[in-house]
């Protein structure tokens, strides 16, 4: 009967396996426990210990190792105080396990001795589990704070890009309507600019999508950021949707610069170039600069403050952590460089950032 009882655990693990999604490991790990002290219980009232050559035979050791295997499986559950329960359950049945076999001749061991005895089966398999759950939980924090990065540089790309998008359209769909009547053929070709815009946005959706589609924090790879090249035509882009004239002013050399403060400094331009078009529609001129200071990259952006002075503050100052010029002072400052904004004495706005060219 003992030996009945004996195979009924492994037999408790399998089905637990097979169906844990339902029942649980932690549910498993207890019913087996029971099972097995049970067995033990049956022993001692019978008062007959194991035979064959008193030592356990093969389904005692497939209940052993189960049971010992069930341990690991509840520390590393996430149930928290039920699976500590669980898993004390089974150790407590692993201690007791030995008492079963009569391995001295004339009687069986003393009780403590043999409770001892089962203890030092389960004292570094208890350990091994701890570590194994503490594994899991570094790997569950990495995934966290991986899928926080993400969202946050799909939050960015959406501000940077999209958002600068969007506000040409609108310009130059106000500037559209007021042409309609009178200049219908520049109002046309307002139109064809405002379709340009539109597929651009449609196309950074799309990107940010495709990014949101995976399910691993990191997958899959983002692509290749715009950079100084593309300032040209950022700033062409800019002076075509209606708003003011800018003076581009890059390095010929661009060899050396890192990827990362390429892109940086491309998203600096493009929230200042935004911040021009909502703050200061009426401005004329707008210097773009771009230059190599010995081993660092300084950024300048400034408007001629043409139009009506806002009174509050402008795009980015105020908002919530992650987008507009806050979010770029930080991610500025995690290269290394530093990011400063505000209105010059001819009444311009002025956006001016430094970042080194090598590592911190």
């Amino acid at each position: 009967m003992s030996q009945i009882l004996a195979l009924a655990v492994p037999v408790v693990l399998l089905i637990g396996w097979a169906g844990r999604g339902r029942y649980g490991v932690v549910a498993v790990t207890g019913a087996a426990g029971a099972v097995s002290v049970a067995t033990t219980a049956g022993v001692w009232a019978a008062g007959r210990w194991a035979e064959a050559d008193r030592w356990p035979g093969l389904v005692g050791l497939l209940e052993l190792a189960s049971l010992l295997l069930l341990v690991v499986l509840a520390l590393r559950a996430e149930d928290g105080r039920r699976s500590a329960v669980a898993a004390w359950m089974v150790g407590g049945a692993v201690a007791l396990w030995p008492s079963r076999f009569d391995v001295i001749v004339g009687g069986p061991l003393d009780a403590l001795t043999l409770f001892g005895f089962g203890s030092a089966f389960t004292l570094p398999v208890v350990l091994a589990g701890l570590y194994l759950r503490g594994l899991d939980e570094t790997r569950r924090r990495s995934v966290a704070a991986a899928r926080r990065v993400q969202r946050l540089e799909l939050a960015h790309d959406l501000h940077d890009f999209v958002a600068h998008d969007v506000s040409g359209m609108v310009a130059q769909a106000q500037a559209g309507m007021v042409l309609a009547a009178s200049d219908p053929a520049r109002a046309a070709a307002l139109f064809e600019r405002i379709e340009k815009a539109g597929l651009q946005a449609l196309a950074s959706l799309d990107r940010t999508v495709h990014l949101l589609r995976s399910e691993e924090p990191d997958g899959p790879e983002r692509g290749p950021q715009p950079g100084l090249a593309e300032l040209t035509d950022l700033t062409d882009r800019f002076a075509e949707s209606g708003g003011a004239t800018v003076r581009l002013d890059t390095p010929a050399e661009q060899v050396g610069v890192p990827r990362e403060v390429a892109a940086t400094a491309y998203r600096i331009v493009v929230e200042a170039l935004t911040n021009v078009r909502r703050h200061a529609p009426a401005a004329r001129v707008v210097d773009v600069k771009v230059r190599r200071e010995g081993r660092r990259l300084e950024v300048m952006v400034q408007d001629d403050g043409g139009g009506p002075q806002t009174t509050g503050p402008r795009l980015g100052e105020v908002r919530r952590g992650g987008s507009g010029l806050a979010g770029l002072a930080a991610r500025v400052e995690a290269l290394g460089g530093t990011l400063s904004s505000g209105r010059e004495k001819t009444g311009g706005w002025r956006v001016t950032a430094t970042m080194p060219l090598e590592g911190r």
